[in-house]
């Protein structure tokens, strides 16, 4: 919506420069100015409303027709390599004064990054309505982080069954102006937080389960309700033992969780499922799969863990002390696993392209830029390499998590343990982040490795030619290694090359 007041400013100050007006007629003028815009506006704003409920009331009308069976699809594992995972390996003493000679690196495909696009947005804006000056509210917390949503618990659902009709008819009663400013305060939490559309979601099941109480047919449908309002594709469903099922689309390919496919597009459900279930396939205006991208941090409130000391081995005064935001540990624990399209290698990019927050900037970053200062760009990569490489312990992921578990740059960070992947994911950030160099992930079946492209001269080695651009092996598994070293045993003929942002 238009600014009233720069809108009004603007036009006036053209008109006394103009005409030359009056004092007395120029607040005249202003007067009817802010008369005839606050009227514009209200025309647009009851535009808007009178779109958006006939489009619920739309909505409603089709709940009422029979809702078809679909069967669900089986999970898509997370992909196992054929190699088990290849364990650390330290760089031979007697290798150490060897001259490195420049070696063109083979390698079988490009992954490209994965770019975020815009969240999505309501088909209409979402106007608050009227309230009393005592507006009741729901106070809430997800992952440790307080918020309130405006509404009147007199309003709540309640559902008798989950029949069409009775879908319906909820339908239409959250469509009022009872729950208008409940999705206009949501949708301010996402900005406010700068939630992603995973923390959104996760956000939206702590509120609705506050207001309508845990895992009820009543949570869903608000849940689903809210999210759809808010411009996300979802789908209603039902089972035959009178469950209440959201299913949610992604515009990535979710590990480890079945799904079912609806005018083919994969849905997802959210919360517990079943193998057979009753689907409503309509589809809202301007509807929007979720993005599983985290583009920027996420703003949880803040919860102090024990701090952790990490240092260099090779160079003491790359030395870290830090605690960690436990709320940020545990929303990532409950991200979901995917890749984008159907290469598999995708999600790691996914880790390695999401930011540290600025809290743990703030305590690692500047010892870190103090043990690089004065340093040209193979030093101070060779003294980042060195602190990945030394200053965390290694472990299996199956034996510290039952499964493979890929890690956010924080994570490793904050757990005690980490891989070859967690430690190529954290040390690219690093680099990224202290000296601006753009990097790339290597897989190998069975290993992740990373290289760096330097801008300097010097760097030499092993390295991947990229459309001109030479990107020199980095190794965080290979113990002790400087830049320009591969770790041995690697089959670059089936290396596949992720680029980062």
């Amino acid at each position: 919506m238009a600014n009233k007041g720069h809108f009004i400013s603007v036009f006036l100050c053209l008109a006394v420069s103009i005409t030359g007006v009056a004092q007395n007629d120029f607040e005249s003028f202003e007067k009817r100015m802010n008369n005839q815009f606050d009227a514009f506006q209200q025309r647009t704003n009851n535009e808007y409303n009178s779109f958006l409920r006939r489009v619920n009331a739309e909505y409603a009308a089709m709940l009422e027709r029979a809702w078809a069976e679909y069967r669900v699809v089986a999970k898509i594992e997370v992909p196992e390599d054929k190699l088990k995972p290849i364990p650390p390996v330290v760089f031979p003493k007697k290798d150490e004064n060897k001259k490195l000679i420049p070696k063109e690196l083979p390698y079988k495909d490009v992954v490209p990054v994965p770019v975020p696009k815009p969240q999505p947005q309501p088909v209409a804006p979402i106007e608050q309505t009227p309230t009393p000056v005592n507006v009741p509210k729901v106070e809430f917390s997800f992952f440790g982080t307080k918020a309130s949503v405006r509404f009147d618990s007199s309003h709540r659902l309640r559902l008798e069954g989950v029949s069409e009709r009775s879908i319906a008819q909820a339908w239409k009663q959250m469509s009022t102006d009872a729950y208008s400013n409940l999705v206009y305060d949501c949708l301010q939490i996402r900005q406010e937080k700068k939630l992603c559309d995973w923390g959104y979601l996760e956000m939206l099941k702590y509120m609705a389960d506050c207001i309508c109480g845990t895992n009820t047919n009543e949570t869903t449908l608000l849940m689903a309700y809210v999210y759809c309002q808010s411009g996300y594709k979802m789908r209603l469903a039902r089972t035959d033992m009178g469950k209440l099922i959201m299913l949610y689309a992604s515009d990535h390919i979710i590990y480890n969780l079945g799904y079912f496919v609806v005018d083919g597009k994969k849905y997802y459900p959210y919360g517990v499922s079943s193998s057979r279930i009753y689907i409503c396939d309509i589809t809202f205006p301007n509807e929007q799969a979720m993005s599983l991208l985290i583009p920027v941090e996420q703003l949880f409130e803040r919860a102090v863990s024990q701090p952790k000391t990490r240092q260099s081995r090779r160079y003491p005064e790359m030395r870290t002390t830090m605690t960690s935001n436990t709320n940020l540990m545990n929303f990532y624990s409950t991200y979901p696993t995917s890749m984008v399209g159907e290469n598999m290698v995708s999600r790691w990019a996914m880790y390695a392209n999401t930011p540290l927050s600025e809290e743990v900037k703030a305590q690692i970053y500047p010892s870190l830029r103090a043990g690089i200062q004065g340093c040209n760009q193979l030093t101070a990569v060779n003294k980042l390499l060195n602190y990945v490489q030394t200053g965390f312990v290694y472990e299996y992921d199956d034996k510290v998590w039952g499964r493979d578990r890929a890690f956010f740059a924080e994570e490793s960070l904050y757990y005690p343990y980490c891989d070859c992947e967690d430690r190529s994911i954290l040390f690219t950030r690093l680099v990224r982040d202290l000296l601006g160099l753009n990097c790339i992930l290597i897989y190998y079946p069975g290993h992740l490795a990373s290289a760096v492209e330097f801008t300097e001269q010097g760097a030499t080695g092993d390295y991947i030619q990229l459309n001109g651009r030479k990107f020199i092996v980095a190794d965080a598994t290979y113990i002790d290694a400087p830049v320009g070293h591969t770790m041995p045993n690697m089959n670059n003929r089936t290396a596949k090359v992720i680029i980062l942002k």
